[in-house]
């Protein structure tokens, strides 16, 4: 995209070329469905995201489209078309297909959603909107959360829909809404997260209006479903600026309402009490783990490393020597992590890895700069299971100290203990540890059957095992049966 500085007319046709270039590469498939609305008495056009991202030069497989017919009459027209056809958002007038076709010389698989015009808007006690259905496609425009999504090229013509002015705000690379911000956001509130999520994702500036709007009726985000603002702020952390986003949201109150532990970290400190600004601290983090991403965007790790710190204003005192303290802050997070993280619906297994996550950021810290004993490195691989991976990206992470020398020193001490974990895991397979006899041997060791007392004997061998590593069967055996003998 061009920068904002450009001449307008400049920076208006290079977005036109690009467009055209998206539009012909889809135009087979986008085409043939539009025949096939027209033979039905139906219009058809591309909108929204697909045609914002045409512009941009990033179109996609996912093909969003608006058309003047009724759900029912688009499973009509799609059902005989289509490779797949799914009706999960019929209730909101979506129908949704999947086509596959060969483009050129390439199969290309496209997921294509079909919406009816439409109107929609919240009532001051509702959580769902209620949905009616338009005549217009101006009318349908109008209702979209951003004029930069509210562009459409009306099919097979390909004539240029944007009454309002999408274009000129793409090229100048900023959001505001197709009428006031106000009404906008009172039709859905979750279009402020919106405007913050498309922030981080396409780098662009919010109106200074939309801000205001946002920061004003930033409560009327509590009448969304937990579940709605949970993806969008997926959406939001998934994006290549989440710092910009989340920071929007800290700035207009919305996070007061949706993640209130983020803006609670900024604590006040004074020239008596200096401390790390704990907010700016974890925005830094959150940036360095992206940096160290291997396959992609990772949910898990910039989720952990946002709300890595969020114990410490709960923690925070002030010691008699001038020194702020935050002692057992990874506990405590952990648990307001859980506990936020519930309130969001997220999923058991994304909760109890993030909380794992928190709990243990800092212990890799706890065993100072000495030489890693193997007891030491087991049970840290042993605690961190299968989040051990994640847990070396976090721990490296959560160093954002300006003094170099103290920055090396931790890299250096950190990539000691990964050269430790490395050598004990090609001896022992510390991925996997268990004790040398299992529940069975320690039964039929022990001459009793299942009950607590096999769990006490297996918890004991475990620790033993961390301790001091593999023990030949006639150790084992010999330990358990001394330690027996001291259960009475």
């Amino acid at each position: 995209m061009p920068n904002a500085n450009e001449d307008t007319p400049t920076a208006l046709s290079q977005v036109q070329r690009r467009a055209v270039s998206e539009l012909l590469r889809v135009s087979p498939v986008a085409d043939d469905l539009a025949r096939r609305f027209q033979e039905a008495g139906f219009s058809l056009a591309l909108v929204g995201g697909s045609v914002r991202d045409a512009l941009l030069g990033r179109l996609g497989n996912d093909l969003d489209f608006t058309t003047d017919a009724r759900p029912e009459d688009v499973l009509k027209i799609v059902r005989p078309w289509a490779d797949a056809v799914w009706e999960v958002g019929i209730a909101f007038g979506t129908v949704g297909c999947q086509k596959e076709a060969r483009v050129g010389d390439v199969d290309q698989s496209y997921q294509i959603e079909v919406t009816t015009y439409r109107s929609e808007a919240y009532d001051r006690t509702s959580r769902k909107p209620e949905v009616s259905y338009g005549d217009s496609i101006d009318e349908d425009l109008v209702r979209r959360d951003f004029t930069v999504n509210a562009m459409a090229v009306a099919l097979p013509e390909k004539e240029f829909i944007d009454p309002y002015g999408g274009l000129e705000d793409l090229a100048a690379r900023v959001l505001r809404t197709p009428g006031t911000p106000e009404a906008s956001f009172s039709d859905d509130p979750l279009r402020m997260m919106r405007a913050a999520r498309f922030a981080a994702q396409l780098d662009f500036e919010v109106a200074p209006e939309v801000v205001t709007a946002m920061t004003e009726m930033s409560g009327r985000i509590e009448i969304v479903s937990a579940e709605r603002v949970r993806d969008e702020l997926n959406k939001l952390l998934l994006s290549s600026h989440p710092r910009k986003g989340l920071g929007l949201l800290v700035d207009t109150g919305l996070a007061e309402h949706v993640l209130p532990e983020l803006p609670a970290l900024r604590l006040e400190s004074d020239e008596h009490h200096r401390h790390k600004d704990v907010y700016e601290h974890s925005l830094t983090v959150l940036d360095q783990a992206i940096d160290l991403e291997e396959d992609g965007p990772d949910l898990v790790l910039r989720i952990a490393a946002l709300l890595h710190d969020i114990g410490k204003p709960r923690t925070r005192r002030f010691e008699k020597d001038g020194r702020v303290s935050f002692h057992h802050h990874e506990v405590v997070g952990a648990k307001m992590t859980k506990k936020r993280m519930t309130e969001l619906k997220y999923s058991n297994e994304m909760i109890k890895d993030v909380s794992r996550l928190v709990e243990l950021h800092l212990r890799f810290h706890g065993y100072g700069t000495g030489e890693w004993t193997d007891s030491a490195v087991r049970r840290y691989v042993r605690d961190a299971g299968p989040m051990l991976s994640r847990l070396h990206k976090l721990t490296r992470s959560d160093c954002t100290t300006r003094n170099k020398r103290k920055a090396g020193a931790l890299s250096r001490a950190y990539d000691g203990l990964e050269d430790r974990i490395a050598q004990l895991q090609e001896q022992e397979e510390l991925d996997a540890i268990r004790p040398d006899l299992d529940g069975n041997q320690i039964q039929e060791i022990l001459g009793v059957g299942p009950g607590p007392a096999i769990g006490q004997a297996y918890k004991f061998l475990l620790e033993l095992r961390l301790e001091n590593g593999p023990m030949e069967h006639d150790q084992a055996v010999a330990a358990l049966k001394e330690w027996w003998a001291t259960q009475g």
